[in-house]
Order: C-alpha cells, then sequence, then structure tokens
C-alpha cells in the first residue's frame, strides 16, 4: 500500500480534514493517475454525514475522478501514461453476470463496488477522489477527450452519466418534450445534454431565481411551479427527470406527461416517500421509473458526445480546504452549479 494526501470524513457527520488514505500499488489491470479534479455531489454529503447507512472511517468520498495516467499494468492497452482519464461511480464488478455483460455493471448482480464506501473485491474499503492519486482496474476507467478541459469535465464523470442514461433509454432527441424538475447541478447538465440531443427541454422549479440561466442555457421555457402552471402544462411531455434530492408533489408532476411518457426519478431523496396509484398511469399509459447511473461504455459515449458537442458543466473550482464550506453551501443550493476541488491544494 501507498498512502496519498487527502481529504476525509474521520468520523460519520465530522468535517472533512487532510489526512493520508491508502492506495494499493499497482497491479497488472490497474491505472494509476494524478487526480488533478474532483466534483462535489450531493451524494457524498449525503453519506459522509450518516444519511445513507452506516460506513467505515475515514472516509473520502468523491466519485467525478479527473486526471492524468501516471502508470499502467502490464495487462493494460487502451492507457497510456498521460492519457487525459476519468473514473465516476464505479470501481470494480464481477463483470460476469448479465447485467455486467451488457454494459450495465452498475446493476452487477454480485455487487457493483462503487468508488468509495464500498467493500473491495480483496477486503479493502474505497477510498474516492478527494485524494491526489488513485489506483483503479483499467475496466472502470473512460478516456476524457483531450478538448475538455479537465475541470469541467470531472462533474461529468456522476452528474453526466447519471442524466445520460434515462436520456438515452428514453429516446430524447428532436420531437421530444423533456421537462426538469430543479435547476442544480443535475438539473443544468440534463438541460445541455438534452438540448444537445435535440430534444425541446422545459425546467420546473420551486422558484425563478435561475429562470435567466436555464434559458440562456436553451431551455426553451422556464416555469415557477404552482397550481396555474400546473394546470398549464397538463399533458405536455414526453418525459419528465426529477433532479431535485427533496420529496415533491409527485401527483401534479405526474400528471404533467403525455400518453406513454415517462417520470424518472434522479434525485436521490434521502427519505422518499412516493405514492403511486394504478389510476394514475393506466389511463394514459404513462411511466414511473427510477434511475441510478449509467454504465462504463455508457459513461464513455457521454464523454465522446460531450466532447463533439462542447457540453461542458457550470463550475467553480475551489481549493480542498474549502470543502467543507462547499457542503453547506451545496445543502443550501448555493452554488452555480457544481463544485470541482482542486486537488494541487491538498
Amino acid at each position: 500500500m501507498t498512502q496519498v494526501k487527502a481529504y476525509a470524513a474521520p468520523s460519520e457527520g465530522a468535517p472533512l480534514v487532510a489526512t493520508m488514505v491508502d492506495r494499493r500499488e499497482v497491479g497488472s489491470d490497474d491505472v494509476q493517475f494524478d487526480v488533478l479534479f474532483c466534483g462535489i455531489c450531493h451524494s457524498d454529503i449525503h453519506t459522509v454525514r450518516g444519511e445513507w447507512g452506516k460506513k467505515s472511517y475515514p472516509l473520502a468520498p468523491g466519485h467525478e475522478l479527473a486526471g492524468k495516467v501516471t502508470a499502467v499494468g502490464s495487462n493494460v492497452t487502451k492507457f497510456k501514461v498521460g492519457d487525459h482519464v476519468g473514473v465516476g461511480c464505479l470501481v470494480n464488478s464481477c463483470r460476469e453476470c448479465e447485467p455486467c455483460l451488457t454494459g450495465h455493471e452498475q446493476f452487477c448482480l454480485n455487487g457493483a463496488i462503487f468508488t468509495y464506501g464500498s467493500t473491495d473485491r480483496d477486503g479493502t474499503m474505497t477510498q474516492g477522489g478527494y485524494t491526489q492519486s488513485a489506483v483503479v482496474n483499467h475496466n472502470f476507467v473512460v478516456h476524457i477527450p483531450t478538448n475538455l478541459p479537465l475541470d469541467a469535465a470531472a462533474p461529468l464523470l456522476c452528474a453526466g452519466s447519471t442524466l445520460w442514461a434515462p436520456l438515452k433509454r428514453w429516446n430524447a432527441g428532436p420531437g421530444k418534450k423533456i421537462a426538469i424538475i430543479g435547476f442544480g447541478g443535475l438539473g443544468h447538465v440534463g438541460l445541455k445534454l438534452a438540448k444537445a440531443l435535440g430534444a425541446e427541454v422545459t425546467v420546473l422549479s420551486h422558484s425563478d431565481k435561475k429562470k435567466e440561466d436555464a434559458l440562456k442555457m436553451g431551455a426553451v421555457a422556464f416555469h415557477k411551479m404552482d397550481a396555474a402552471a400546473f394546470a398549464s402544462l397538463a399533458e405536455s411531455f414526453d418525459l419528465i427527470l426529477n433532479t431535485v434530492s427533496a420529496t415533491v408533489d409527485f401527483p401534479a408532476y405526474y400528471n404533467l406527461l403525455k400518453f406513454d411518457g415517462a417520470y424518472v426519478v434522479i434525485g436521490a431523496d434521502p427519505s422518499p416517500s412516493v405514492s403511486v396509484s394504478t389510476s394514475m398511469g393506466i389511463s394514459k399509459q404513462r411511466v414511473f421509473t427510477m434511475s441510478l447511473i449509467s454504465g462504463i461504455q455508457e459513461t464513455q459515449d457521454m464523454l465522446i458526445f460531450c466532447g463533439e458537442h462542447n457540453v461542458l458543466p457550470e463550475i467553480e473550482v475551489i481549493p480542498a480546504s474549502y470543502i467543507n464550506e462547499a457542503f453547506d453551501r451545496v445543502v443550501a443550493s448555493d452554488v452555480r452549479y457544481r463544485f470541482v476541488i482542486d486537488n494541487s491544494t491538498m
């Protein structure tokens, strides 16, 4: 094992502190890379604050890793020293079950290994991207196109992956009308991806504070949701993506779907409570579903697409010493639109 600089939570709910964490030596199937930037995801906050179950500590979160390769194992042919690479939410799976063999490693029947807070196949606990270096099996590393700046590309590894999966699954493109609930770190990436795919995108929000930004980024409309807005938008959308980390009035939003439309839950509410009755969907053949993240090849496809269409998140780059303040600002929705840590400051 090698120790590398990191910012980690020493215990559940504790502020993150500068420390050291272990990284394994480079194996024959591994890629080692300097983590130059790492995005902050709301999932990081839920996890270290114990809102998603007990974890082992110290724990360095972060699953939006972007950097440059420094070493590769003897069996690795897809990557070389100096390549721009990324790692998202996954670092291992069985690679033998049906989901894994069909490019859906996130649903591994034998247990997907997530980038931090998971017990890996060798019994060690995974540590995330709030670190200066990482060693990951090459099957879970992706190329970042060289025309994408690494700092802005970092959030694509989770936020982009998370939105790409339902957009592709539900055939977002020309002629499709899509609504995005919430306009934060996930929502603004969803808008940019859906627009680049050719869809018509409307943003639905609890306030109009971000209306100007949404319209500048390509939304055809922005609605502060109240009774009048719900009434006027009834049966308007082919696809609704709920990106907020809070409980919403699900029946009211569900009624905004067209015939054969789909409502997809993406935002992770720590205490979700959604009541779905048969009558809500059967009369219009509407779908209620949930989505996780993309598989590895899907994530690579998303990055290639973003490189070709210049799709990049809006970011605020911060030093590592600002992480705890950034966490509080994320919870308060006080970021436009994604924090990215400059890992050289650790």
